[in-house]
This record gives structure tokens, C-alpha cells and sequence, in this order.
């Protein structure tokens, strides 16, 4: 096979300092001003005393949830999911935590998509929490096990007609076609769901996170933020404060 020469209108090919690589240049130089120039936590924050928090941290997360949504913030449940193949590469998308109780963080999937089959590979998994108009993050991580089929079922019903739509269309993480296929799918499956409420969806799992480490993070303007580790450890929880 023969190497063939750039076209001289290619992009590669373009001379430096011509009036496209200026402008790609100066867009650069806005985006980057635009970064430097956000304001991070222009708001009171509220303050953070970790000799005051409980010796498990379950009730401090269910309080600060709360507060995260007392204080305005949209979807205060939305969560980043961080999970990893086989091979130990690394994926992270945002979802709904569904639960959080005795037995750990509940979120939920169909066991064919991306973070269904690398959880199954890898049955390891860390959340995150951000609610940035209380400048506080939560982070999770630990084991993560499998719910039953009636379970997952009963956790899939509880939920909105949108919910159940979305679960019944199914091939997450598959290649699309087009929009119009996807759009064929979803009237259907909205069809199905205000026809048939309890219609099953097989693949639809439950999956709980059994925290081994859970870390509150409360922001500070004037970045002495306080960090509150709790790590489980022989049976039981130990608490540190970590360093910003």
C-alpha cells in the first residue's frame, strides 16, 4: 500500500497562522477564560462540625440529602456511577440512587448494558454525590451485590409510567440506528406501560452498594473545607478527617 500526500485543503495541511488556525485559537483562549472566570460556592455556605456527626454514616447522608433538597437543589438524588471491565478500565455515567438503607446505596440497570455487564466482571462500584448550592460532595464505594428477580420487579413498579417505558424499549448501551427507531421503540413501549402497568422486564436488576468507605465533604470559601472519612473496619465504623 502507498502513502498518498495530504490534500492541501485538508485540515492537517492548513499553514500556521492562517485565519482558521486564529480563530481555533482564540476559541481556545475564550474557553479557557470562561473556565478561570466561573465562580465556585457565591453563597453562604453551611458550616460542618464532624465531632457532632453520628457514629455511622447512613444518617448523615440521609440528612444531608435532605438538606441538599431543602436548599433548592434540582434532582438532589442524581448520583455519578463509577465502575470498570475486565481489564480495569474505567467508566463513569449519572443515574438515580433508589434507596439507601441498612444494606447499602440502591441504584438499578438492565444487566445487558454497559454498567450491568461490567458489574457482573467487576462487582465493585463507587457513587458520587455533588450539591453544589450547599458545596457538599458524598462519595461511596464498596462491593456491590445483585438483588432477586421480585425485588428488582418491585423496585421497577414503584416507579414512574416513564420509568417502566424506558426499562420495556430495553438495549441499553446497544448501537442505535437512528432516532426514528428509537422513537418507534419508545411509542410503543409508553403504549405498553399505561396498557400494562406490571409488564414484566427480565433483564431490569437491582444492584446495592455495601459501603466500605463513605467520605462527607463540606466546602468552605475559603477552601479550609472539612473532610469526614468513615471506613468499615472488623465489623464496625471508624471515622478520620482527612486533609482538603
Amino acid at each position: 500500500m502507498s502513502d498518498h500526500p495530504a490534500h492541501q485543503d485538508s485540515p492537517d495541511a492548513r499553514p500556521a497562522g492562517t485565519p482558521a488556525q486564529h480563530a481555533d485559537d482564540a476559541d481556545a483562549q475564550a474557553f479557557r477564560e470562561l473556565l478561570r472566570g466561573l465562580r465556585v460556592w457565591d453563597a453562604d455556605l453551611p458550616s460542618f462540625d464532624p465531632s457532632t456527626a453520628p457514629a455511622e454514616p447512613l444518617p448523615l447522608f440521609r440528612q444531608w440529602l435532605r438538606e441538599a433538597a431543602q436548599a433548592g437543589v434540582p434532582e438532589p438524588h442524581t448520583m455519578t456511577l463509577a465502575t470498570a471491565d475486565a481489564a480495569g478500565n474505567p467508566s463513569v455515567r449519572t443515574l438515580m440512587l433508589h434507596d439507601a438503607d441498612e444494606r447499602g446505596w440502591h441504584f438499578a440497570s438492565h444487566r445487558g448494558s454497559r454498567k450491568g455487564r461490567e458489574l457482573t466482571a467487576r462487582p465493585r462500584a463507587a457513587l458520587g454525590f455533588y450539591w453544589p448550592a450547599v458545596g457538599r460532595q458524598v462519595r461511596v464505594s464498596g462491593p456491590v451485590t445483585v438483588a432477586g428477580p421480585e425485588e428488582s420487579a418491585a423496585d421497577l413498579h414503584h416507579r414512574s409510567t416513564g420509568a417502566l417505558a424506558a426499562a420495556l424499549v430495553g438495549r441499553q448501551s446497544e448501537v442505535l440506528g437512528s432516532v426514528e427507531e428509537l422513537a418507534r421503540a419508545s411509542e410503543a413501549a409508553w403504549e405498553r406501560a399505561r396498557r400494562e402497568p406490571a409488564a414484566p422486564v427480565p433483564s431490569w436488576t437491582l444492584y446495592v452498594l455495601r459501603p466500605e468507605e463513605v467520605e462527607f465533604f463540606q466546602g468552605d470559601a475559603q477552601r479550609r473545607h472539612v473532610r469526614l472519612n468513615y471506613r468499615y473496619v472488623n465489623g464496625r465504623w471508624e471515622q478520620e478527617l482527612l486533609w482538603p
